[in-house]
């Protein structure tokens, strides 16, 4: 789930503005008898498989008025190259909120066909609000598009002032123009998306592998639905409290960064990375003082960068290490960052997500669904207290996990969270890995309780976010193939070394 993550790919979709109802929702039966087919054309994409193609689901924008105005929804498949193999089609769920499930089946096409060897049809969907879907726009200024304004990181010396100021702002502003689009995305609708999918497909069950926040539409999906799923993944999960969604799982983001800052530390200590130019310290425990003394020095002396009026700050450089927290592969790029921040004349290159604004439609949708998933707490002392409370205990994350965001000023919900329960077919296997820096292990455990014998969880030691044909290993990854192909689960809970 990695929340605020942004990915999308140029295709066409219309967007209708309409008026939400209250009103409870229809049954399968009723919205099934208003599921138009699908027309599908070829839409291969460089780098991705050459017979992918795409067509357009159109969905209500209400589900309590299904025959009502519609959004356009850009969904991809991969047909099975054995269809004497095949068994079924599998859900591929992207994360975000804000991934787009074209993109994600683009990258990781080919990988789940060699993996999978013909035993589904792949298939995937942008949600509202990404890609070639149904967009929304709140009319943000540029400065408060950048990813690093979009997170509220505190100022230098841990006020909240400015974050509360842009916070509201935020708020107001897609309240004054994201219209019923905006609020209609919600993680609840992206599941009965993804169902509204799988009737027009013409299939009685779907199969699925979500990652990060896609495993969150999965467990919803799976809470909603529970009859409609065959083999159900849920990877890199995080805590599923309906109390909090999306602010349980900022909360958790200064544990994650702590459990995962060692992996990189051991590497930018190894003597391998004196060749490089990267070495940071002659020991791993001297890494973690020098990145933090590093911020606050930029806390205090911003360092022009080579992008033109984007200086490196010390909440740049903070957000730049979460970044490169995710996978093994980007600690080069970080490292290099460190190395240039501190020779004196040398102007950093920032990372395009990191120097460049995302477009306000990208924005609306990294805000959009964690605010109306939830109501978030209003009290801004509160909230200064948490922060202060959260930089102590987690410097990496500078208060930035406790702190305020738009959502405390938003609109109350149209409808409670979904609670994920114990209560449906057992046929749901979790892969976790042990070093998360956005869905920490100890948030992973959360779902996995909450699922209980529904469950059965594949603990990986290693570091990263996203395990499965990823950042995980050949232990996991068969795991997983596994199950999806022949349906076998472990028998308990079990564990995958490194």
């Amino acid at each position: 789930m990695t929340t605020y993550k942004i990915a999308a790919l140029a295709l066409s979709a219309a967007a209708v503005a309409v008026t939400l109802s209250a009103t409870p929702l229809t049954t399968a039966r009723a919205a099934a008898a208003t599921t138009p087919g699908l027309t599908w054309t070829n839409c291969a994409q460089k780098g991705g498989p050459a017979t992918q193609e795409c067509a357009t689901l159109t969905v209500p924008v209400d589900y309590s008025d299904p025959r009502g105005p519609q959004l356009a929804l850009a969904v991809s498949r991969i047909r099975s190259e054995r269809p004497e193999e095949r068994r079924g089609t599998l859900a591929v769920i992207p994360g975000g909120p804000g991934g787009s499930g074209v993109q994600r089946l683009t990258v990781k096409g080919d990988a789940l066909r060699r993996e999978l060897g013909g035993t589904y049809d792949l298939v995937a969907l942008d949600p509202r609000g990404v890609g070639g879907s149904a967009k929304a726009s709140c009319g943000l200024d540029e400065d408060d598009r950048r990813m690093v304004t979009l997170r509220s990181w505190p100022a230098a010396d841990g006020s909240i002032d400015e974050n509360v100021e842009r916070s509201r702002r935020t708020a107001e502003a897609c309240a004054r123009n994201g219209g019923d689009v905006l609020w209609s995305m919600t993680t609840a609708n992206q599941a009965r998306d993804l169902d509204r999918f799988r009737q027009a497909l013409g299939e009685e069950k779907l199969s699925a592998w979500g990652v990060s926040y896609g495993t969150y539409v999965g467990a919803v999906y799976a809470q909603k639905f529970p009859h409609r799923t065959d083999r159900w993944v849920l990877d890199s999960s995080n805590d599923p409290d309906p109390n909090r969604v999306a602010r349980g799982w900022l909360a958790y983001m200064g544990e994650g960064a702590e459990d995962r800052f060692p992996d990189f530390a051991a590497w930018a200590a190894h003597p391998d990375r004196a060749k490089e130019g990267l070495r940071l310290a002659e020991r791993p425990e001297d890494v973690r003082p020098l990145v933090i003394a590093l911020a606050e020095r930029l806390d205090r002396e911003p360092k022009e960068s080579a992008k033109a009026g984007v200086p490196l700050t010390g909440n740049v450089l903070r957000q730049a290490l979460q970044n490169a927290l995710y996978s093994d592969g980007a600690f080069a790029g970080f490292a290099r960052l460190v190395v240039d921040a501190q020779v004196p004349g040398r102007e950093p290159t920032l990372p395009p997500q990191l120097s460049e604004a995302l477009s306000d439609e990208d924005a609306a949708i990294t805000v959009g669904v964690i605010c109306n998933d939830v109501k978030w707490p209003r009290s801004v002392p509160a909230y200064q207290r948490a922060v202060t409370a959260d930089r102590a205990r987690y410097p990496l994350t500078a208060g930035l996990p406790a702190n305020i965001t738009p959502c405390s000023f938003w609109k109350a919900p149209a409808e409670k969270p979904t609670r994920i329960t114990d209560r449906g077919p057992s046929n749901m296997l979790m892969i976790q890995s042990l070093r998360d820096p956005s869905t920490p292990y100890a948030a992973g455990l959360k779902m996995r309780r909450a699922l209980g014998d529904r469950a059965r969880l594949v603990t990986v030691d290693h570091g990263g976010h996203g395990m499965y044909l990823g950042n995980g290993n050949a232990c996991g990854d068969r795991a997983v193939t596994t199950f999806l192909r022949t349906g076998e689960r472990p028998a308990s809970d079990t564990y995958c070394a490194n």
